[in-house]
């Protein structure tokens, strides 16, 4: 087996450790293991679990990024490319087991690198909101404002009416909350 190949099987097999015990609970023993490989081969391919943990968030952020720059159109308006990458954004979240069992032990835990591994995620979801928000705002499609607040509101705003208002409410279909949050963030809390 090629140096690259058993590199690439080091890395599925720490992100199928990760996904079922989470960060804290792994070891370097079991992605060995998982992986069928000596733990010595692990060491030739990197220093320590956190910069393996580290490999598999770029991994991941990279996705996220073709995800949006495959969806995102110039073309379409602000609010449509927006919903759209949202959209796909937040189900790869809930989809990917690594993702899913990071939040379960940061709410648990409070494990400080699987913290750091989804603020970095949460950090290139708000460059790539950012950059679409200044966007709008230089083709006058939405009100000139500062576009790292913009970002962050429409961020969690996404997140919380995707994922923890359905722990106290019916969860909403997906273009209930694309209506909701256009009408909000077009004419925000204004009566008229």
């Amino acid at each position: 087996m090629a140096a690259v190949d058993r590199r690439q099987q080091v890395i599925e097999s720490a992100e199928r450790s990760f996904a079922l015990f989470g960060y804290k609970a792994t070891t370097m023993e079991q992605v060995a293991r998982i992986a069928n490989v000596g733990k010595g081969t692990i060491y030739t391919f990197f220093e320590n679990k956190e910069e393996l943990f580290g490999e598999i968030m770029h991994s991941i952020i990279s996705d996220m990024r073709q995800i949006t720059e495959e969806i995102v159109q110039d073309d379409q308006p602000f609010l449509e490319n927006v919903h759209q990458s949202m959209d796909a954004l937040l189900e790869y979240r809930q989809e990917h087991e690594l993702l899913i069992k990071l939040f379960q032990e940061v709410n648990e835990f409070g494990t400080p690198q699987a913290r750091e591994g989804l603020q970095k995620v949460e950090s290139a979801i708000l460059e790539y909101l950012e950059r679409q928000v200044k966007r709008a705002m230089e083709l006058r499609q939405i009100r000139r404002d500062d576009p790292k607040i913009v970002s962050f509101v429409l961020l969690k705003l996404y997140i919380n009416l995707t994922s923890d208002w359905n722990k106290t409410n019916p969860s909403l279909h997906k273009d209930q909350i694309k209506a909701f949050v256009s009408q909000f963030l077009l004419s925000g809390l204004s009566p008229t």
